[in-house]
C-alpha cells in the first residue's frame, strides 16, 4: 500500500512538473485548473454486473436508482500535458454502506470512504472546442475506516467550456473503479462539477502594424473601406454602388418597398403577401389569415372531432381522444381497474407455473374483455418474492407469465396481441422481509394497451 501511495504522489508530481516546465509547441493546452465535483458511488450495479453480466443489468433494468447510490464531494486538479492529454488528480469523500471483503465490520455502517487517484485524460478534441469528450485511466487508493484498498479507474467524460477565455469548465465523468487489492470493492463512480483556471493567462502584447493608406480602386471618390462596390464606380447615396435594383425585379430600389426580395408592381416591388406565413400566398390561400398547408389550399389540416389531433394523425377522427393515444379514446385506461381486480385472483401451484382452477373465472373475464375489444392488447408480467436463487425466480416468473398467455390464446385470442415477460424478484412492491410482503410480491400484473 505504501508503494502504491508513493506511486500516486510520484505520478502527480511528474504530471504537474511536465505540464509547467516542458515548453510544448501547443496552442490549446489546458491551464492549471481546480474543480469541485458532486459525486455518486454505485456499488450495487457493479455487483450485479459481476454476478449476471453488464448486458443482463441493462436488459432487465436493474441499474441502481438514485436512492441506492452513495453521494459525496470531490476536489480535482487538472493540468494540460499537450493539446490532447490532460493530467488530473482527485480527492473524493462519500458515505456508502460499504462491506470490506473478508473483514469484520465492527458495527461500521455508512462510514466515510476516502478515495484518491491520478489519471491521464485522452481528449478526442482539443480545448479549442467548447464540448470535448475524453477517455481516462489511472491508479488510486481508498481508505474506509481502518481499511486500505487499491483500485484502477477507467472511464469517459465530457468537458464543456462555459468561458474559454477565463478557463471555466463544467465536467461530467463516468468511471468503473476496478479493485486490484483484496480490500477494494469494484464500483461505478459518477460525477459532475465545475472548475476554473488558477493563475493568470498572460498573453504577449502585440503591437499592430500601421494601417495602409486608403485605396479607391474605381476612382469614384469613395475609398474602398467605405465602398460596397469598390471595383464599380458609384455614388455616395448607395455607398459607392450604382443606383441599384438589388432584387433584379425590374423595380428600382428607390421605388421598391422590398428592395432585397423580388416582387411585382402591384405590390410596389414586394412579393404577393403571405399574411399567415404558411408558404402559400394570399391570392392562392383560402384561409389567408390562418396558417395551413397546400393540400388544403392554405387551410389547416381539419380536426373533425375537435380533440386537438388533426385528421391525418388521428386514428379515430370521429371520436375525441388524447394525442398520447393517437386521437382515440383511452379504452385501456378505462378498463384497467377491472383487469387489475382480475389479476389479483390468479393463483399457481407452489413453486410451479401450473395455474390453479380458482384462477379460471378471473382469466375468462379477461378473455371476454379482449374478445369485445379487438383494438386492445395485454402485457403479462410475472413477479416473485426473493426466496431462493434469483436465476430460478426469473425462470419461474417467465414460466408463469407464459402460462397465463397460453390460457388466453387457447380461448381464441391472437397471440400477437399479448406479451409475456418475467421479472423474478427484481421489482418488489412490498417488503420481502415479512410474509405479507412476500405474498404481495408473488403476483401477475396485467396491463391493457391500445393497439
Amino acid at each position: 500500500m505504501r508503494k502504491l501511495l508513493l506511486s500516486l504522489l510520484t505520478l502527480g508530481s511528474l504530471g504537474s512538473a511536465y505540464a509547467q516546465v516542458t515548453p510544448l509547441p501547443t496552442a490549446h493546452k489546458k491551464r492549471p485548473t481546480l474543480a469541485v465535483n458532486f459525486i455518486a458511488n454505485d456499488f450495487r450495479t457493479a455487483a450485479l454486473a459481476k454476478q449476471k453480466s453488464l448486458g443482463s443489468v441493462l436488459n432487465d433494468g436493474s441499474w441502481s436508482s438514485p436512492n441506492q447510490l452513495a453521494y459525496g464531494l470531490g476536489v480535482q486538479y487538472l493540468v494540460g500535458l499537450s493539446d490532447h492529454l490532460d493530467f488530473s488528480s482527485n480527492l473524493q469523500l462519500s458515505f456508502p454502506r460499504y462491506a470490506v471483503p473478508g473483514k469484520p465490520t465492527f458495527g461500521l455502517q455508512d462510514g466515510g470512504l476516502t478515495e484518491v487517484d491520478a489519471n491521464i485524460h485522452l481528449k478526442l478534441l482539443s480545448d479549442k472546442y467548447r464540448l470535448v469528450p475524453y477517455l481516462s485511466a489511472g491508479v488510486g487508493a481508498n481508505l474506509y475506516k481502518v481499511y486500505w484498498g487499491a483500485y484502477m479507474p477507467f472511464g469517459a467524460g465530457l468537458q464543456f467550456a462555459l468561458d474559454k477565455e477565463a478557463g471555466v469548465y463544467a465536467f461530467s465523468n463516468f468511471q468503473y473503479r476496478l479493485g486490484v487489492s483484496d480490500l477494494a470493492v469494484n464500483h461505478f463512480n459518477y460525477s459532475i462539477g465545475i472548475g476554473g483556471a488558477i493563475g493568470s493567462n498572460k498573453e504577449p502584447k502585440v503591437i499592430p502594424p500601421p494601417p495602409p493608406p486608403p485605396v479607391d480602386t474605381d476612382k469614384d471618390g469613395i475609398i474602398d473601406e467605405q465602398d460596397k462596390c469598390p471595383t464599380v464606380p458609384g455614388v455616395a447615396k448607395y455607398q459607392g454602388c450604382p443606383v441599384p435594383d438589388t432584387d433584379k425585379d425590374g423595380i428600382n430600389d428607390d421605388n421598391d418597398k422590398c428592395p432585397t426580395v423580388p416582387g411585382v408592381a402591384k405590390y410596389q416591388g414586394c412579393p404577393v403577401p403571405d399574411t399567415d406565413k404558411d408558404g402559400i400566398n394570399d391570392e392562392e390561400d383560402k384561409c389567408p389569415t390562418v396558417a395551413g398547408v397546400a393540400k388544403y389550399q392554405g387551410c389547416p389540416i381539419p380536426d373533425t372531432d375537435g380533440d386537438g389531433v388533426n385528421d391525418e394523425n388521428d386514428k379515430c377522427p370521429n371520436e375525441a381522444g388524447p394525442a398520447s393515444n393517437n386521437g382515440c379514446p383511452e379504452k385501456a385506461k378505462q378498463m384497467q381497474a377491472k383487469v387489475d381486480m382480475a389479476a389479483k385472483q390468479i393463483y399457481f401451484a407452489t413453486g410451479s407455473s401450473k395455474l390453479l382452477a380458482t384462477s379460471f373465472t378471473s382469466l375468462n373475464t379477461i378473455v371476454k374483455l379482449l374478445q369485445e375489444n379487438a383494438d386492445l392488447g395485454l402485457d403479462i408480467e410475472g413477479h416473485t418474492d426473493n426466496s431462493g436463487k434469483a436465476a430460478l425466480n426469473m425462470k419461474l416468473s417467465q414460466a408463469r407469465a407464459e402460462a397465463v398467455k397460453a390460457f388466453i390464446t387457447k380461448k381464441g385470442i391472437d397471440a400477437s396481441r399479448l406479451t409475456a415477460n418475467g421479472y423474478g424478484d427484481t421489482m418488489p412492491v412490498a417488503d420481502n422481509k415479512t410474509s405479507a410482503g412476500k405474498a404481495k410480491n408473488r403476483r401477475v400484473e396485467l396491463k391493457l394497451k391500445q393497439l
